[in-house]
C-alpha cells in the first residue's frame, strides 16, 4: 500500500469532498506557518476539482492572498492557449478569487522562452525562491499511471538531480512539456493522488498493490501523507 486511499460514490461527490478537504488543509497551514502552497494539476479531476471549490462557500474560509499557487506540469504552449493548465484552471477557479498575482507562478508559456529547457530552467529558480515545502501537490492519475508528465518508462521519469525537467517525446499529445520530477514532488508534505472513471482503475490498482512498482503513481509520497482520492469506478474491488 502507498498511502491512504478514500473513496467516494462518484466524481462529482470526489470533486466536492476533495475540495472541502483542500480548504481544510490551506487554512490549516494558514494558521500554523502564516501562509500555504499548494501545486496544481490540470486534467478532468484536477479541473474538477478546482470548479468545485469556486462553487463551494468554504471557499471564503480561505485567505487567497497568503496562498502560493504552483503547477506540477505544463504543456509548452503560448500563453492563453487552452491546452494550457495555467489557462484552465483560471477558469475553473482562479479568476474568481482573490489571488495576489505575485503568489500565482504559471510554467513560462512557448511565447515567454526559447524552449522546453528554458522553462523548466526559469521554473526551478523560480521554485528556489520558495519558502518551505509545498503543503499539498495534487496530481492526478493517468490511464498509463503517470502523473504530472512523469510517463512510464520516459527518461523524466529518472532524473533526480534537478527540481523541473522539459519533457519531449512525451505519448500523449502534446509532446513537449515541463514538469516538477519525482525529487520535488516528493519533498511535499502532502500529495494527493486524484483518478475517477474506469478507464483509471488498472492504473489505479496496479500502483496501489505493488504490482508494478516502476509505476510513476506508485513511486510519489508526501513526507507527511500520501492520499488516493477516488470514485468507486476507479477504485480498486474490495
Amino acid at each position: 500500500m502507498t498511502g491512504q486511499v478514500v473513496v467516494h460514490e462518484d466524481k462529482d461527490v470526489m470533486a466536492r469532498a476533495t475540495a472541502a478537504r483542500l480548504v481544510t488543509a490551506i487554512v490549516d497551514a494558514q494558521t500554523a506557518r502564516g501562509s500555504a502552497s499548494v501545486v496544481l494539476t490540470g486534467g478532468r479531476n484536477g479541473n474538477g476539482l478546482l470548479a468545485a471549490l469556486a462553487a463551494s462557500p468554504a471557499r471564503d474560509a480561505v485567505d487567497w492572498a497568503r496562498l502560493d499557487l504552483w503547477w506540477g506540469d505544463e504543456r509548452f504552449l503560448p500563453d492563453g492557449d487552452p491546452d494550457r493548465n495555467h489557462t484552465q484552471a483560471r477558469a475553473a477557479l482562479l479568476d474568481a478569487v482573490p489571488l495576489d498575482p505575485a503568489r500565482v507562478y504559471p510554467v513560462p508559456p512557448s511565447d515567454a522562452v526559447a524552449s522546453a529547457a528554458a522553462a523548466a530552467d526559469a521554473y526551478a529558480a523560480e521554485l528556489a525562491t520558495a519558502t518551505g515545502p509545498f503543503d499539498v501537490v495534487l496530481l492526478g492519475v493517468g490511464p498509463d499511471t503517470h502523473v504530472a508528465s512523469l510517463f512510464p518508462g520516459h527518461p523524466a521519469l529518472e532524473v533526480t538531480d534537478r527540481t523541473v525537467v522539459a519533457v519531449h517525446d512525451a505519448p500523449r499529445p502534446p509532446p513537449v512539456r515541463v514538469s516538477l520530477t519525482l525529487p520535488a514532488i516528493g519533498s511535499a508534505r502532502e500529495v494527493w493522488l486524484l483518478a475517477a472513471g474506469e478507464d483509471k482503475a488498472e492504473a489505479v490498482a496496479a500502483a496501489l498493490s505493488g504490482a508494478d512498482p516502476s509505476a510513476p503513481a506508485a513511486r510519489v509520497r508526501g513526507t507527511e501523507r500520501t492520499l488516493w482520492l477516488l470514485d468507486r469506478a476507479a477504485a480498486p474491488a474490495a
